[in-house]
């Protein structure tokens, strides 16, 4: 045999033994074996080509990147093999571009288009490819398929997108779970009804997955670890349902089983960081930083990354790290600049509380821009009350556009600041500003009903009635059968224009109307005038009936109290109820420390002695003879705990 014969059958053999391990999984193997074959014959395409599978299977994705773009010329067909071990080292733009290079997509290629198309969140492209690829393929992937299209549908349910969605089935717990998930996506837009179903849902999924599993022959941690995303899923629409106990048991309880998945760890921390808020800040904290772990960027989505982030601004604001919190809110402005205004106002909050207002009031200010203008100047204004700063607070509301300024709600802040610093005047003319706007731009102004009638009122009581009656004519207007604002008018006008404030009185009704209408004998005993504390109501009896008043009430007697043991046979004590200092057999108890009793000497002592030491036969001038009496007790003043200092005493030479 020639040496290009034995070539030849050492490299059939090597194939042979290739294509077995291949069939095996032994890719471990497959990878020696190739090498060898390349060893033989360096540009073998189908060796190179075994190489680059075998990297993939044993997820040596460099390796095979490497390896492809080492050989372009003699690898021209593996685009696909490429754009996967792009998409597996998170580059998944890069791998898109492969994957629209191609001309004519494969099944295959698809489906890796659509895992691309998902990761990068456009979910309606997904949608399109998911739902080609369901429409022309027949084989046993099909309920997968399914599944990734309901988990698009999700994604589409909270971006609230306008497309056609099928009805999918639930019979198996995936299924079952995404359709929850739809129910969930639904409360972005305020409809929280779906929220019992969608936790009907979850609860089925777990009793699903559970029962699943076991059939597939899975150990039980390995069924605890499916079944911790629908726990912490059901914990979330707990949590939205203000089941907050409920929901924080089951975080807590996914949490202890340490599942390796760090997409879910994050979750659940993060939820259980929102539902202590401002308490328990220590945990949050902890919490927080296994939510913002390195990694995690390639396992969350946007929506899920920018709430995390949002909280941890929210966090540093609650433990009143105010560097921290600056750093954090500048560095989520970037990320997320569609959050621009609420982490402004995290910042502007942030400043408050360290005393800054004026520059909160700056960094508000500046983004006080188009649909945020009001909001922001709200807030402004809001700070520099808080913090005493009237004028400045005034000088922001007087400042807005002429359509904001005229909202009655500013008007009657604005009315109310002028008068706390007793300026009349110009609270008269922000409602005169008011009043002539309002009677300019007469197109969507909605019921102004109570400014024309309080910017009447306020008038009246500062004599302004020409003014006055302005606001009251477009009161009228609104309402031409009110009698009370045509009686105000006409009292209004009849200060300084009586000829139209006689023409006015003819809208009155008239007086006979009104005589028909009342009751002259109900006013007459009514005490609307005298006053209810004067004059009494009188009550007339109907004809047949006595009178109420004169009706006496009889009142029931109620049985006495007897007391503990009675025993009927023992007559009660008729001093039972008396205190006991009162009661005849009551003996006073002798106070010992004024008896007069004789102070008696040392025991042993002679009797002729006693007297001496007897006090009540001592003379009173006499001074005391012991040099160690002591003086007369002060009043006790308040009860202190102090420190009791012993002293030994000094004996005197001899012995006693």
């Amino acid at each position: 045999m020639t040496a290009k014969e034995s070539k030849e059958s050492s490299m059939n053999n090597l194939f042979a033994e290739l294509h077995k391990q291949g069939q095996n999984a032994e890719y471990e193997r497959a990878l020696k074996t190739a090498n060898r074959i390349l060893g033989l014959s360096q540009d073998n395409e189908a060796a190179l080509h075994c190489k680059v599978v075998s990297f993939i299977q044993l997820s040596k994705f460099n390796d095979a990147l490497q390896l492809i773009n080492k050989f372009p010329k003699l690898l021209p067909n593996l685009e696909f093999e490429k754009a996967y071990c792009l998409y597996r080292l998170n580059k998944v733009a890069d791998a898109l571009k492969i994957i629209e290079s191609i001309q004519n997509l494969s099944l295959k290629v698809k489906e890796l288009k659509a895992q691309v198309l998902y990761r990068l969140e456009r979910y309606e492209e997904c949608f399109a490819v998911y739902r080609d690829i369901i429409k022309n393929s027949n084989d046993e992937y099909e309920d997968e398929r399914e599944t990734n299209l309901a988990a698009v549908l999700v994604h589409l349910a909270y971006e609230d997108s306008q497309v056609d969605v099928p009805s999918l089935r639930e019979h198996t717990y995936e299924l079952t779970y995404n359709a929850a998930c739809q129910l969930i996506a639904t409360i972005t837009n305020g409809d929280k009804s779906n929220l019992a179903k969608a936790e009907k849902k979850l609860r089925t999924a777990e009793k699903m997955c559970r029962e699943s599993l076991e059939e597939e022959g899975m150990t039980e941690e390995e069924v605890e670890d499916e079944l911790g995303i629908i726990r912490v899923q059901l914990g979330y629409c707990l949590q939205m349902q203000s089941k907050e106990k409920e929901a924080q048991a089951l975080y807590t309880a996914a949490l202890k089983k340490r599942p390796d998945d760090i997409a879910l760890v994050a979750v659940a921390s993060n939820n259980i960081a929102t539902l202590n808020k401002d308490q328990n800040v220590f945990d949050s904290k902890k919490r927080m930083k296994n939510a913002t772990q390195e990694g995690l960027e390639y396992k969350l989505t946007s929506r899920q990354r920018k709430s995390i982030g949002y909280n941890q601004c929210l966090l540093a604001l609650y433990t009143n790290q105010g560097e921290q919190c600056q750093s954090f809110c500048k560095k989520f402005i970037q990320d997320y600049p569609d959050m621009m205004i609420e982490t402004v106002t995290v910042q502007a909050v942030q400043l408050a509380k360290e005393g800054k207002a004026k520059e909160a009031v700056k960094l508000l200010d500046e983004q006080a821009k188009g649909e945020h203008y009001l909001p922001l100047k709200l807030a402004c204004v809001q700070l520099l009350l808080s913090n005493e700063e009237r004028e400045d607070a005034i000088k922001i509301l007087e400042n807005l556009k002429e359509k904001e300024k005229s909202l009655p709600g500013i008007v009657s802040t604005l009315v109310t600041l002028h008068m706390a610093n007793n300026d009349r005047i110009k609270a008269s003319a922000v409602l005169k500003n008011a009043v002539n706007y309002y009677k300019k731009n007469k197109e969507n102004t909605g019921s102004l009903g109570k400014l024309w009638r309080q910017a009447a009122d306020f008038h009246l009581r500062g004599g302004e009635v020409a003014v006055a009656a302005a606001s009251l004519e477009e009161l009228l207007v609104a309402s031409p059968s009110d009698t009370k604002t045509l009686a105000q008018l006409i009292i209004a006008y009849a200060e300084f224009d009586p000829a139209k404030a006689h023409s006015l009185s003819k809208r009155l009704p008239s007086l006979h109307n009104l005589a028909e209408s009342t009751d002259i004998d109900a006013l007459e005993s009514s005490n609307w005038v005298i006053g209810t504390k004067v004059i009494k109501k009188k009550v007339e009896a109907s004809p047949g009936k006595p009178d109420i008043m004169e009706k006496k009430r009889k009142r029931k007697k109620r049985k006495g109290k007897l007391p503990k043991n009675y025993d009927p046979s023992v007559p009660l004590d008729p001093e039972r109820w008396l205190p006991k200092h009162e009661r005849t057999g009551y003996r006073k108890k002798r106070d010992r420390r004024n008896r007069d009793v004789a102070m008696k000497g040392t025991q042993g002592a002679a009797t002729g002695a006693s007297d001496q030491f007897d006090i009540t036969k001592m003379s009173a001038s006499k001074p005391s003879p012991n040099p160690r009496q002591s003086p007369a007790a002060e009043p006790a003043g308040p009860r202190q705990q102090q420190r009791k200092v012993h002293q030994k005493k000094k004996k005197k030479g001899g012995k006693w």
